[in-house]
C-alpha cells in the first residue's frame, strides 16, 4: 500500500513562505510524497483548484488562491452528511448548516468529521467546501457483496456512502450475499474507490436478521459495549458495593413505588405521594446514574456516542451496560440506591407551592406493574390481580388523585394530546418471524395508570428546568418550537376539505390547538387531521437555549427522569449535583460550547435511534406482507405524493403505497393543491381521508415498501372521508405490550415532535394470525405458536 497523500491543509501549509507558485515536483518534494503516488498528487492538486483552494499560474505552477475582498476565510468543524444526489451539508456545532456542492466534497465520506471553509452566504444559507478531513467515519459499511472471477467489491446499501468499495481481503461469502466491510483505506481523491476487507457475511438480502444487522451498521450502532466500558462498570460495582449516606438526604423511610411494565428490566424512577391538610406532598426519585458513570470515562464516552437506548421488536440495545442498567442503577425493591429526587408541595388543585431538588439515599418499597395497578384501583378488570398492588392501594389512590389534578392543569394551559393508533407487532415465539401487525387496542384502565407516572415525570422535568434556569446554570433543555404559519394554513385547507372546524387565528398558541383537538374528538376525519397536525409540528430537540416546549405548553422543560436510557438526563444530573454541593455554574465559553456539542450529539443520536426503530418496524411489516400478496384489504388514504398515495390498512395495520398506474383504468395526476389525485379522463378523484379497497400487489423488502393496487368496481363512487375502523383483538390471540414508533407513511413523523421523547411501538409474541382469503379463494394459514412475553420491554421515554 502506498504512502497516504498529504491532507489539503498540509498542501496549503507547504506554500507558506513561498513568494511564487510551485510546480508539482516541488510540491511532491516539500510534502515528501513518494514517486509512485505522483499521479494521485496531480489529481488532488486539480481538485484543490476546482474547489477554489488553489489556482494555477504560468509554467504549470500552483499557488494558494486569493480570496475575493470581503469573502470569509473562517473554518468550521462538523460532521458531513451526504445526500444521495451528491451534495452534502456540514453540521457545525454553534453554527448554521453549511451546504457543500458535490464538486467540493472531494475525498470526504458521509459521516466524516471535517473542516469546512465558508465560500459564500446567501438567503439560503452558507456554502463552502471541505478544507480538511479531521477524522474518518466508522470504517464499517453494510451492503451487497459482488464477485466476478478474481474481483470482489461491496455495493453499499446506504446511498449516502460512495461506492463501490473494493474488497482486498477476507473475501468470504457468495455473490449477492449481505455483508459488512471494514474500510482499510479511504480514498484520497474524489475519483478513487475505498478499499476494505469483509468482516461479516450476514446471509441473503431480505432475511430479517441480515437486514436488521445492516441497518445497525449503517447507523453506526454497536450492540456490545467495548471491553473498557464493561471493566469500568465492574469496577464501579465493587467500589460502590456499600452506599454511605454522607451528606445525602435520607429517604429510606419514604415508601417509594416503582410502576413499570410487567417485563421491564430497568427501573429508573420511583414515586410516592401523601395527602396533607392543604394539599399533597409528592416525592419523585430518579436513579443517580451519574454516581456510576463519571464524566470523561470510557463508560461516559460510550454513553455519549450511543445517546439513548434503542428498542427493537425483539430486543433492546441499551445505552449503558446491563450490569448498570438492570442492576446497580436500577431502583430495585428492598435495595438501597442513590437517587436524585424532587420533593414538591402542591395545593388542593395540584398547583406547586414549593419544591426542592436533593441528592438522596432511598429504598423502593415495592415494584408494581401498570396492569396490576389498574386492577387494584378498579380502572380495569382485565389485568391479573396483584397482591402487591392491592397492598399499596391507598398510596396508589393518592398518586392517581395527584396525577388527575396535574393532568387537568396541564391541558387547561394548552398542552397537546394526541390519540393516534399505535402498531402492535406479534412475533412467532420460536422463529421471531412477524405473524401480525395490528392496532393496539389499549385498555383505558391501563392507559390511565400510565398517565399516573407520565404526569409525575413531566412535573419533575419542569421543576428541575425552572430550578436550573433560576440559578442561571447552563443546561440542555428539551425544546419544541411553535409550528410555522404556512404549515398551519395547509392544515386549515385539509380541515376545510374534511368539513372540520378550523380557525387559523386561534392556532398560533398551544391553547388554541388544544381546543381544536378537543373539537374534533368525535369528527369522522380525526385520524387524518391529527396525523396532519403532527406533520405540521417541529421536531422536539435538545438545545442549550431555552425556547420553551410548545407541545407541552411549558416555559421551561428538560429531561431529568431517565438517565439510564438518555444521555441528556445524565448531564443534567451532574449539573444539579455541582449546584447542590455549592459549586458555581461554569458559564465559560468552553464549557458552554461542550454543552452545545453534547446537545447536538444527543439530538443526532435520538434521530438515528428513531430512524432505526421505524425502519425495523417497516422491515417486519414488509416481511409479513410478503406472504399476503393477492389479499384484499381496506384502508384510509393518509398521504399523497408525486408518484402515488399511501394507504394505512385497517387490518393488518400496515402502510402500503399505491402508484398512479395502479389506481385504476385511467391516467391519474396529483391535483394542484396536492390534496387529491384525479383521473384525467373520468374525473375520478381520491382525496386525503378517503377509504379505499386495495389488493396487495408486491413487496420490496429492501425498500421496506408494500405496493398495492386500488380495487375499482363499476358501481364505485368517490369514497367519503371517514375515520378508519379500529380492529378489535382477535379471539384467541394474546398480546404483550412492548414499544411503539410512528410510521413513515404518516408523514415520517414521531410523537416525539410534541412529547418528552419518542412513542412506543407495541411488540407481542403470540398465536398466528387468523386465516385470511386471497384472490384465489384459498386460505393462507400459519401454524400457531406458543404465547410468551416480549423481549426487553420498551418503556416510555418520559
Amino acid at each position: 500500500m502506498s504512502k497516504p497523500l498529504p491532507t489539503r491543509a498540509e498542501i496549503v501549509a507547504c506554500f507558506k513562505g513561498q513568494k511564487r507558485g510551485m510546480n508539482p515536483r516541488e510540491i511532491r518534494s516539500r510534502c515528501q510524497v513518494p514517486a509512485e503516488s505522483f499521479d494521485r498528487l496531480i489529481e488532488l492538486l486539480d481538485q484543490l483548484c476546482a474547489d477554489g483552494t488553489l489556482q494555477t499560474s504560468g509554467g504549470h505552477r500552483y499557488r494558494v488562491a486569493k480570496k475575493p475582498r470581503g469573502q470569509s476565510t473562517e473554518l468550521w468543524e462538523g460532521r458531513l452528511g451526504v445526500n444521495p444526489r451528491g451534495f452534502g451539508f456540514v453540521t457545525a456545532v454553534g453554527h448554521e448548516d453549511v451546504y457543500i456542492p458535490a464538486h467540493a466534497i472531494g475525498a470526504a465520506f458521509h459521516g466524516d468529521l471535517v473542516s469546512v471553509s465558508i465560500s459564500s452566504r446567501s438567503a439560503r444559507g452558507a456554502e463552502g467546501s471541505i478544507a480538511e478531513i479531521v477524522e474518518r467515519r466508522s470504517p464499517r459499511v453494510a451492503g451487497v457483496l459482488c464477485k466476478r472471477r478474481k474481483s470482489a467489491w461491496l455495493e453499499p446499501d446506504d446511498a449516502r456512502v460512495r461506492g463501490p468499495i473494493t474488497v482486498i481481503a477476507g473475501v468470504g461469502g457468495n455473490d449477492g450475499d449481505a455483508a459488512v466491510v471494514s474500510i482499510t483505506r479511504f480514498p484520497e481523491t474524489a475519483d478513487e474507490n475505498a478499499e476494505g476487507e469483509v468482516v461479516a457475511v450476514l446471509g441473503r438480502p431480505g432475511d430479517a436478521n441480515a437486514e436488521v444487522a445492516k441497518i445497525l451498521v449503517r447507523e453506526q450502532i454497536e450492540e456490545e459495549h467495548p471491553p473498557e466500558a464493561l471493566r469500568e462498570a465492574e469496577a464501579m460495582a465493587a467500589k460502590l458495593a456499600k452506599l454511605p449516606l454522607g451528606k445525602r438526604k435520607d429517604l429510606r423511610e419514604v415508601p417509594f413505588l416503582t410502576i413499570d411494565p410487567v417485563d421491564a428490566r430497568d427501573h429508573d424512577d420511583a414515586v410516592y405521594a401523601e395527602k396533607l391538610a392543604d394539599g399533597f406532598r409528592v416525592w419523585i426519585a430518579i436513579a443517580d446514574v451519574s454516581e456510576y458513570v463519571q464524566a470523561g470515562t470510557a463508560l461516559d464516552q460510550e454513553a455519549l456516542s450511543r445517546g439513548c437506548t434503542i428498542y427493537l421488536p425483539d430486543r433492546a440495545i441499551p445505552m449503558l451496560p446491563g450490569a448498570l442498567a438492570a442492576d446497580l442503577c436500577s431502583l430495585l425493591p428492598d435495595t438501597e440506591r442513590y437517587c436524585m429526587a424532587v420533593v414538591a408541595d402542591l395545593d388542593k388543585k395540584g398547583k406547586v407551592k414549593r419544591f426542592e431538588v436533593v441528592e438522596g439515599l432511598m429504598v423502593a418499597a415495592a415494584m408494581v406493574s401498570y396492569g396490576g395497578v389498574a386492577r387494584a384501583l378498579g380502572f380495569s378488570d382485565k389485568p391479573r390481580p396483584s397482591r402487591l398492588a392491592e397492598r399499596f392501594k391507598k398510596e396508589l389512590k393518592v398518586l392517581d388523585d395527584v396525577s388527575r389534578k396535574l393532568r387537568r392543569s396541564r391541558f387547561a394551559r394548552g398542552a397537546l394530546g394526541f390519540d393516534l393508533p399505535e402498531p402492535q407487532l406479534v412475533l412467532d415465539e420460536k422463529t421471531g418471524a412477524a405473524l401480525d401487525v395490528k392496532r393496539r387496542a389499549e385498555d383505558p384502565g391501563v392507559k390511565r395508570t400510565y398517565e399516573i407516572v407520565e404526569e409525575l415525570m413531566i412535573l419533575a422535568n419542569e421543576l428541575v428546568a425552572q430550578w436550573m434556569s433560576k440559578k442561571r446554570c447552563p443546561a440542555i433543555y428539551r425544546v419544541h418550537g411553535k409550528p410555522k404559519e404556512e404549515k398551519l394554513e395547509r392544515l386549515g385547507e385539509i380541515a376545510h376539505i374534511l368539513s372540520a372546524p378550523f380557525d387559523l387565528d386561534e392556532m398560533s398558541d398551544p391553547l388554541g390547538l388544544s381546543r381544536w383537538l378537543k373539537e374534533i374528538e368525535d369528527h369522522k376525519g380525526r385520524f387524518v387531521l391529527e396525523m396532519m397536525l403532527l406533520r405540521s409540528m417541529n421536531q422536539a430537540a435538545y438545545e442549550i437555549a431555552n425556547i420553551g416546549h410548545f407541545g407541552l405548553a411549558s416555559d421551561a422543560y428538560l429531561h431529568f427522569t431517565s438517565p439510564i436510557r438518555r444521555y441528556p438526563d445524565l448531564i443534567v444530573h451532574r449539573a444539579i449535583k455541582r449546584l447542590l454541593r455549592g459549586e458555581k455554574p461554569d458559564t465559560s465559553a468552553s464549557a458552554v460550547e461542550r454543552l452545545r456539542a453534547a446537545a447536538t450529539q444527543a439530538s443526532t443520536r435520538e434521530r438515528a435511534a428513531m430512524q432505526v426503530e421505524r425502519e425495523v418496524m417497516d422491515l417486519y411489516r414488509a416481511l409479513l406482507m410478503r406472504d399476503r400478496i393477492g389479499e384484499f384489504c381496506e384502508g384510509v388514504v393518509t398521504a399523497l405524493v408525486g408518484g402515488g398515495m399511501f394507504v394505512v390498512l385497517d387490518d393488518p395495520f400496515v402502510d402500503v403505497f399505491v402508484r398512479f398506474e395502479s389506481m385504476g383504468p385511467d391516467r391519474y395526476e396529483l391535483s394542484d393543491d396536492e390534496f387529491s389525485v384525479v383521473g384525467t379522463r373520468s374525473g375520478d378523484s381520491i382525496s386525503l381521508g378517503d377509504r379505499v379497497t386495495v389488493e396487495i400487489e408486491d413487496v420490496a423488502v429492501l425498500r421496506r415498501t408494500v405496493y398495492a393496487r386500488r380495487v375499482v368496481h363499476s358501481t364505485d363512487e368517490v369514497a367519503k372521508p371517514v375515520l378508519p375502523a379500529i380492529s378489535a383483538p382477535r379471539r384467541g390471540r394474546k398480546t404483550v405490550a412492548g414499544k411503539s414508533t410512528r410510521r413513515p407513511a404518516l408523514g415520517k413523523a414521531s410523537l416525539s415532535r410534541v412529547s418528552g421523547g419518542s412513542s412506543r411501538s407495541t411488540v407481542a409474541r403470540g398465536s398466528s394470525p387468523t386465516a385470511s382469503k386471497s384472490r384465489t379463494g384459498k386460505k393462507n394459514t400459519t401454524k400457531k405458536s406458543k404465547i410468551s412475553k416480549a423481549g426487553p420491554a420498551a418503556r416510555r421515554r418520559k
